[in-house]
């Protein structure tokens, strides 16, 4: 039961690492394509590492540390773009 678990939550993840590509086709602004891009990423990432805790736990600090990484590292990166997207008059 754990093992279809564990499959399901890294399909998941695969499925949202496929379904953030998409947006990149359409004729949306830089912005949103990075936005949806980077969300998706996170989501199917976690989702992959959580289901690599369920099939292995013996390596549960070293997931849940990148779990953590994945989220802040995510989280920066967003607000650092959206720093450097903003007009040079906003700047000081």
């Amino acid at each position: 039961m754990i093992d279809l678990f564990s499959y399901t939550c890294i399909g998941v993840g695969i499925v949202f690492w496929f379904w953030g590509t998409l947006p990149l086709v359409g004729n949306r602004s830089v912005l949103f394509k990075l936005h949806s891009l980077s969300v998706a990423d996170t989501l199917g990432s976690m989702s992959i590492i959580v289901g690599l805790l369920l099939k292995i736990p013996s390596e549960w600090p070293l997931l849940i540390l990148s779990i953590i990484s994945l989220a802040i590292w995510n989280t920066v990166l967003g607000y650092v773009l959206a720093y450097c997207s903003s007009s040079e008059g906003d700047h000081e």
